[in-house]
């Protein structure tokens, strides 16, 4: 047990990288050039399983709003020192007809954002709001992150496996279950609402740099939250802060960030 252990923190502490926007320390085992090829050819598959729509004014404000948001993060990372930190990214943002309420972005910067959004988004500043977020996810390296972790899960589970095949069935299942539920709720879920939060905050300051109203980023939650009915699963059982969470979030947040965006702008 005690060798499974050790190799398990060994690869944990080994896999700590920089992030550049952040400067923090992150867990992450995949690189750029490892990442974004995967990113770019499942991206390019799901275009060809799904009903993209092409030159309509959403769409057209999907690509604009978009834009704006990449170039204030060029301007970002060129204010951090780091102005060459973007040349393997490959901005592009598609609009696809699906009632969800949902946008994402892949690594190396391609975005979706699905039309069963656009009445919770309700105009530019509301897309722009959604569209920092989702660019920031990309900024923060955040898929490589959940990658690493599911890795780190898997490893620590054959640890598992291996410290309890002397045990007895009903008490090996017994414990299985427990470290399963245990490091879902104590590890993997709080990973992911840290994420939203951190993709909340730097998206702000990109909405901001932008030229778009960061006082729109709370009211879109406050329609999120209305449009969702009550129907949002518990906080500490969701991968994401609660509405209501992110709304006192970004309203804290939006003096601060619009100070951020007076320093990065005036440098």
């Amino acid at each position: 047990m005690k060798k499974y252990f050790l190799i398990a923190i060994f690869c944990t502490l080994s896999s700590c990288k920089v992030n550049q926007l952040t400067g923090k320390k992150t867990f992450n085992v995949f690189t750029n050039k490892q990442l974004f090829p995967m990113a770019f050819s499942q991206y390019e598959n799901f275009l060809k399983e799904h009903p993209v729509i092409h030159n309509t004014q959403e769409s057209r404000n999907i690509n604009l709003i978009g834009e704006r948001i990449a170039k204030a993060a060029q301007t970002y990372f060129e204010y951090k020192g780091a102005p060459n930190h973007l040349q393997d990214y490959a901005w592009e943002y598609n609009l696809v007809q699906n009632e969800q309420r949902n946008a994402w972005c892949m690594p190396g910067g391609k975005i979706v954002f699905y039309t069963g959004i656009l009445p919770v988004a309700a105009n530019a500043d509301g897309i722009a709001a959604i569209m920092g977020h989702e660019v920031a996810h990309a900024l923060l390296d955040h898929g490589g992150q959940r990658m690493s972790l599911s890795l780190a899960q898997q490893g620590m589970n054959l640890v598992a496996l291996k410290a309890t095949e002397k045990q007895p069935e009903k008490k090996r299942k017994a414990i299985l279950t427990a470290y399963g539920i245990g490091s879902t709720v104590g590890a993997v879920l709080p990973f992911s609402r840290k994420h939203e939060s951190e993709a909340d905050k730097i998206g702000l300051e990109l909405m901001i740099l932008a030229g778009y109203n960061p006082e729109e980023a709370p009211q879109l939650w406050e329609r999120m939250k209305a449009a969702a009915a009550g129907k949002a699963p518990p906080e500490l059982l969701s991968t994401h802060p609660s509405s209501q969470r992110r709304i006192d979030n970004l309203k804290r947040w939006i003096p601060e960030a619009q100070k951020k965006v007076a320093e990065i702008k005036g440098k």
